[in-house]
């Protein structure tokens, strides 16, 4: 019977983002990942090169899963950094994942500088035609936007700092979400016309 290579990538894909989110790179052991797929160690070989190409595929793939979950609208950015929030709350270890990256591999990889490029070029559109306040810096503004979405799950006590996600209770949720929205809407917000 022939093996599954796609399921099989899969999981070594699922496993090793269980492993590097919780270890690093660093720290992540292909053993435990292949074990954790239930797959042969020689695998992640065949499949991915070594360690460090596995973890940019796994990054690699959380950045696509990413975009594909939570859209980017510069014509609704609120609506936009509540479903970031929304992403992370479904997915608290992505954060620690992101950490470790930025901690032992500082950078942008191309595909992270190609998706801030076009959400920037998006903003300054939006900003263009008057539907976002022109006074910031279109990169300055998305940065503060992911900043927002982003902020509970980098703070101590947040969701990212337990491994289930079980730390906050639905009502915190609702309402630390209802916080992020209404703060990039008040940033974004465009300016009143001047009196006359």
């Amino acid at each position: 019977m022939a093996r599954d290579s796609s399921a099989t990538r899969a999981r070594l894909l699922d496993a090793a983002f269980a492993e590097f989110a919780a270890y690093g790179i660093a720290g992540a052991r292909v053993d435990r990942i292949a074990e954790a797929a239930q797959a042969n160690k020689r695998l992640i070989y065949v499949y991915f090169g070594n360690k460090e190409e596995l973890f940019d595929a796994v990054l690699q793939r959380a950045l696509e899963t990413g975009s594909e979950t939570v859209p980017f609208d510069a014509e609704d950015l609120p609506g936009y950094a509540g479903a970031v929030f929304d992403h992370l709350v479904e997915r608290p270890s992505l954060m620690r994942l992101v950490a470790w990256k930025q901690l032992e591999r500082p950078g942008v990889t191309e595909a992270e500088a190609e998706s801030y490029q076009g959400k920037i070029a998006s903003v300054a559109q939006a900003q263009r035609a008057g539907r976002i306040d022109a006074a910031l810096d279109p990169a300055d503004l998305l940065t503060l936007v992911m900043g927002l979405a982003q902020a509970w799950f980098g703070a101590a006590g947040g969701p990212a700092a337990d491994e289930s996600g079980a730390g906050w209770s639905p009502e915190q949720l609702d309402r630390h979400r209802a916080a992020v929205v209404e703060s990039v809407r008040r940033v974004t917000a465009p300016a009143p016309a001047p009196a006359p």
